[in-house]
């Protein structure tokens, strides 16, 4: 039997480590998103909650951060379907919904949690901060994170 968790329970029969276990730390899911008016598609920005660790994607105050940004994702297998859509498309928890594999580099796989920022997968670096930014200009810090 494999000791991957993940590719025998459903995220519904996790743990709630387990669960946790699943983020990769690429902190796309802390980036402001917006949805364009015609195509109805979500873009992401490089716009970071002011609660993000720039160099290690976590949350600086992860257990307050519903109540800190009332806004943020906060994600259960609960409600995972409600935030699909605003999930980068390497997301583990979108992945696993969608029935597929998480990446070599993933943490749980590779055993390296460093992987995924030394490959650019992760937005480690490479955003700024709400509080930096008028509301006005949002739109002129869309990125493309592939």
């Amino acid at each position: 039997m494999s000791n991957h968790f993940w590719e025998v329970k459903k995220l519904l029969e996790m743990t709630a480590s387990e669960w946790e276990s699943l983020c990769d730390g690429c902190g796309k899911c802390c980036l402001t998103k917006l949805q364009d008016t015609e195509t109805e598609k979500i873009v992401f920005t490089d716009i970071a909650c002011d609660l993000l660790n720039e160099q290690n994607c976590r949350c600086i105050d992860y257990q307050k951060r519903s109540q800190l940004i009332p806004n943020c994702m906060t994600m259960n297998a609960k409600n995972i379907n409600s935030y699909l859509e605003f999930l980068p498309a390497s997301c583990s928890y979108k992945l696993l919904s969608q029935g597929r594999p998480l990446p070599d580099w993933h943490h749980l796989i590779s055993g390296d949690r460093e992987l995924i920022h030394k490959l650019g997968y992760s937005a480690s670096n490479r955003v700024r901060f709400a509080c930096e930014i008028k509301n006005d200009e949002i739109e002129d810090y869309v990125v493309d994170w592939c």
